[in-house]
């Protein structure tokens, strides 16, 4: 994260904007108050500041101006907004001013627990500026939480967001690190969770959106971050939204032929359950922050080169923060009440029936699984071989403490815990940590480890440190004597 730096105020914040003569620009807000707005007017200056301000709190009124809506909380409508209101700002003052202004526009669009609503507030956030007179503009869109349980101190809190992302983006643009880490300024993260970003345009030259997911996890403004196989940042609400989901959780360093076997096979199983007949669902691929963790702590770029193969295999992505299941299921579980599956290998079901995980929760083991099953939730385990024994370990003989076996005894004759079948058998003896150290010393072996996809992929970019196939050692030179060139 970017250096120790003193964390201004929201009333500095808006000062500084004001009193720069080079920034210029529009504010639009609909719905849950006009708090951004209010903070330039409060602390003065904003003659400097401000071209026009529009409050659209009537469905009509808005509709009016910016044409009708499916939904008035949402992206789409925020980048007609952005759209609209930066398209009028350049139109009509460029001709006056344009050599020498900085323009912005800023929307946002967002409901609040009210006396008819009393879930989370949550919204959209943008703005559309210019880095430099004249430039082509840029854009940062994100979505927010809202979880405050009183309407007027979520007013407060997307107030204080809105300018901490004007800011942001007026001031900390090329410094990406630093724009996160100040969008949580004056707010405490129980008030409001970040899950979604999307920075575009010149000011952003190089700027990853996928790493920007990262960076919300890693600054604790959000517990899980999610983008599409695309690349394309989403806020998890809309793509999970009333979807059943299969997620397979791992470090993917690389994408071997087990994990996408594991993938296979349990998918095959999870669409024939009668609870799936002709129900949509979604696959994700999750990795924690602990699966993130390298020799040197967190390396972004081979975080980017994970995610590479797996989109390169046309997988969604899930960053999360999760690391009990317990955690992982209530989260998905905030935005679906369809089936639910996890895929993991028999070592990390063994591991959640450690109980020295659960030491935080006062009901311990049965507390964290009660969590875990209470909705439509099931497990689909990995087989193991022992490379000791050779022996085959299943879901159905795994053997777990003593005093834990009717526990689990229990949640397998229920199926909350089935063992894969149809598995590979050849796969069995793939482990990712001995393909990456074959790709590291160019031992060829690994090549029909893993996808032939991946394969290519690594080669052709230079993955996961990759050098190319070792070369035999060369011979001693004094072995073969001097080397004499022989002409006819």
């Amino acid at each position: 994260m970017a250096t120790k730096r003193e964390i201004l105020g929201t009333h500095q914040k808006a000062l500084q904007v004001n009193l720069d003569p080079s920034k210029y620009g529009t504010f639009a807000e609909i719905g849950a108050g006009q708090e951004v707005t209010r903070w330039f007017f409060r602390v003065g200056g904003a003659s400097g500041t401000v071209a026009k301000t529009i409050s659209a709190y009537d469905m009509t009124v808005s509709d009016a101006i910016y044409g009708r809506s499916e939904r008035y909380v949402s992206q789409q409508r925020l980048v007609t907004m952005l759209d609209h209101e930066y398209g009028l700002l350049v139109e009509r003052l460029v001709a006056k001013r344009g050599s020498t202004t900085k323009f912005f526009a800023f929307a946002d669009t967002a409901a609040a627990t009210s006396f008819s609503r009393r879930e989370d507030g949550h919204g959209w956030l943008g703005v559309r500026f210019q880095h430099h007179p004249g430039a082509e503009p840029s854009q940062a869109v994100l979505h927010m939480r809202l979880t405050d349980k009183e309407n007027i101190q979520q007013q407060e809190a997307l107030g204080i967001l809105g300018v901490n992302l004007i800011h942001s983006a007026l001031y900390f643009h090329n410094d990406i690190d630093l724009f996160i880490e100040a969008l949580i300024d004056n707010l405490s993260l129980e008030r409001v969770e970040v899950d979604m970003i999307k920075c575009t345009g010149p000011a952003f030259k190089g700027v990853d959106n996928r790493l920007l997911s990262l960076k919300l996890v890693q600054a604790g403004l959000t517990n899980a971050a999610m983008f599409l196989a695309s690349g394309e940042n989403v806020q998890p609400a809309d793509a999970l939204y009333k979807k059943a989901i299969l997620l397979e959780r791992g470090s993917f360093r690389p994408v071997t032929n087990a994990t996408y076997d594991m993938l296979r096979a349990s998918k095959a199983m999870f669409i024939q359950e009668p609870r799936m007949q002709d129900e949509e669902f979604i696959v994700l691929m999750e990795m924690t922050q602990k699966n993130l963790l390298t020799e040197g702590g967190i390396d972004h770029k081979d975080f980017l080169e994970r995610v590479d193969m797996l989109c390169g295999l046309g997988q969604n992505v899930i960053i999360t923060n999760f690391a009990e299941f317990h955690r992982l299921a209530a989260y998905l579980f905030r935005y679906t009440k369809k089936m639910i599956g996890i895929v993991m290998g028999v070592p990390t079901l063994k591991e959640i029936f450690d109980e020295k995980y659960y030491a935080n929760l006062e009901g311990g083991i049965l507390e964290s699984f009660g969590r875990l099953f209470k909705n439509d939730l099931k497990i689909y385990a990995y087989p193991l071989l022992d490379d000791k024994t050779g022996s085959l370990i299943t879901a159905g003989n795994l053997r777990v403490a003593p005093h834990l076996r009717h526990l689990y005894s229990y949640l397998t004759e229920n199926r909350f815990i089935d063992s894969i079948r149809d598995y590979d058998e050849k796969t069995l003896t793939i482990f990712a940590r001995e393909v990456l150290s074959h790709i590291r010393t160019g031992d060829a072996e690994w090549e029909h480890q893993v996808p032939a996809a991946v394969a290519c992929m690594i080669k052709e970019r230079k993955l996961l440190g990759y050098r190319g196939p070792a070369k035999p050692a060369e011979a001693d030179a004094g072995d073969i004597g001097p080397r004499v060139k022989i002409v006819a």
